[in-house]
């Protein structure tokens, strides 16, 4: 098997049969008939899964992973790969807001360099200003204290090698961050620059991307504990220096520090700087939980092979 393309389905009844169509055609472009074709069903509550089978009529390369319930687009994806057969593996979102034909150009990319992954960043983010403004945003916060150097407005859509892909399954984190395990996975990359389209609003309001980015820090970044540690130490020696200054003026200038404003106020300071870092604190040892109870990382209820 040459060419594997894998595609997850969730709330994608709208685009089904075009992605088959356009994912088939430049398949055969690229490889005659030595490609398969893999959509994993992401607990879609819509007629995804039946329009995929569906599809099977018309391509007989085309197998359809159902999962048992929603797992989440990143788990859905790291599924679909392990079923992928192909000497080269394309992972591409359905919702044809990014182009199969996108195919051609990585395949000569990667083919050309000798990479072993090629993926698409697109010049622009789409959607307004806000959406554009904040998703910046993430990505320079995320890069300046994570560990991991993330491309900026990357997309789903790769092409990568089997090799690349072996050594990505390696990963067993069940808090699936997927573009930042493709960087940790190493191997030689290279972006190329492509024009998504934009079918439908994005999903990701700004308390949704603050969320993620505080989700991210905590998986890839021991910062957060770090900058605990020394806010710690600088609140320590600072009380020394406070607490000789008072007893100085105490002592030698019979002076005191009057007033329960300052102390209310102090009290108050410091209890909300513990209690916020003991939640960034209970935010690490939520994912210690997460990862030690080894849950699978999805559940398939049924793989539907063509006959």
């Amino acid at each position: 098997m040459k060419l594997s393309i894998v595609a997850t389905l969730y709330k994608s009844e709208s685009y089904i049969e075009e992605f088959c169509q356009r994912a088939a055609l430049v398949a055969q472009q690229l490889v005659g008939d030595e490609f398969e074709i893999i959509l994993v069903d992401d607990g879609s509550p819509d007629s995804s899964l039946s329009i995929a089978l569906s599809q099977q009529d018309i391509y007989p390369n085309l197998s359809v992973v159902e999962l048992s319930r929603n797992f989440g687009h990143h788990k859905a994806m790291l599924t679909g790969l392990s079923y992928a057969d192909g000497e080269r593996i394309f992972l591409i979102d359905s919702d044809l807001e990014e182009e199969p034909e996108w195919l051609l150009d990585f395949s000569n990319e990667l083919e050309t360099n000798n990479f072993d992954v090629v993926y698409g960043v697109q010049e622009s983010r789409k959607g307004n200003l806000r959406e554009r403004v904040t998703g910046k945003l993430f990505y320079k916060l995320f890069n300046l204290f994570a560990n991991i150097e993330h491309p900026h407005n990357i997309t789903t859509a790769r092409l990568m090698t089997k090799d690349y892909v072996r050594s990505l399954l390696l990963f067993e984190e069940r808090e699936v961050v997927f573009s930042c395990l493709c960087e940790l996975a190493g191997f030689s990359q290279s972006s190329y620059i492509v024009k998504k389209h934009s079918t439908s609003p994005t999903t990701y309001s700004t308390t949704k991307k603050i969320r993620l980015l505080f989700d991210n820090l905590i998986s890839f970044s021991s910062l957060p504990l770090e900058f605990i540690f020394y806010f710690g130490m600088l609140i320590f020696f600072a009380s020394i220096g406070v607490s000789g200054y008072l007893l100085v003026m105490k002592l030698f200038y019979q002076q005191s520090l009057d007033g329960w404003t300052s102390i209310v106020l102090s009290i108050w300071l410091l209890g909300g700087l513990t209690f916020s870092f003991m939640g960034i604190i209970g935010m690490y040892i939520s994912k210690i939980f997460n990862e030690i109870k080894r849950r699978p990382l999805t559940i398939v209820k049924k793989i539907h092979f063509n006959k």
